[in-house]
């Protein structure tokens, strides 16, 4: 593969942050098309427009609608061809390790210098999987975290982002006026939702989403 043309989106809510990288990159990576999203809501515009053109997404796992991994998690699940690596000021072994767990190519500290971020976006580009030097990831145990995490998966787009609507306090009426959808189709998906998720109720759901938030994850 030669490492130009590409399609990259940068997956971060700081404007600077994503400005920075992306000048850095660039001579790094000629002719590459940037894309920007500030959001979970963003990134899934792009991802349904461009996924099949889309070579690497650089992804916090901390922007607005993201909920610690349930990001991470939902885009391994749908867009299996589309290298992930995180990117985040998040440097502890236990985050590193439920990332690469949950199926990141890579985790890049924010703090890492630019020619390391190139040597890693080298490698992930090449099929690698890139990790800080030193790094021992830890063995992540098939605990209540995993087991939504792989529920969580099996929701499509669409259930995927209803479920976040519900998480951000929004009614029926309020999601269904954003889809552009009638209540009942947004009551559909709250079903399969539930079902999915194996549990009752909206308050049900967004408590098990919200056990993929970073810290409530404890490896120890």
């Amino acid at each position: 593969m030669k490492l130009q043309n590409l399609n990259i989106i940068i997956a971060d809510d700081h404007p600077l942050f994503r400005n920075a990288l992306r000048q850095a990159l660039n001579n790094a990576f000629q002719g590459t098309n940037w894309f920007e999203a500030d959001s979970a809501e963003a990134l899934q515009t792009i991802l349904d427009d461009k996924a099949t053109d889309l070579d690497l997404i650089l992804l916090d796992l901390q922007m607005p609608g993201s909920h610690g991994y349930s990001t991470l998690i939902h885009l391994r699940g749908h867009y299996p061809d589309i290298p992930v690596v995180v990117i985040s000021a998040h440097e502890d072994i236990q985050t590193i390790s439920r990332a690469i767990h949950y199926g990141s190519s890579g985790f890049i500290p924010k703090s890492a210098s630019m020619d390391t971020l190139k040597q890693a976006l080298d490698a992930v580009l090449y099929g690698d999987i890139w990790l800080p030097e030193g790094t021992e990831i830890l063995e992540v145990d098939d605990d209540p975290t995993s087991q939504m995490a792989n529920k969580l998966s099996d929701l499509t787009p669409q259930q995927y982002r209803v479920l976040q609507m519900f998480a951000e306090g929004l009614l029926n009426k309020q999601i269904a006026y954003d889809f552009g959808v009638s209540e009942a189709t947004i009551k559909a998906h709250a079903t399969a939702i539930f079902r999915k998720l194996g549990v009752r109720n909206r308050t049900q759901a967004v408590i098990a989403l919200q056990q993929l938030e970073m810290e409530k994850v404890d490896l120890s």
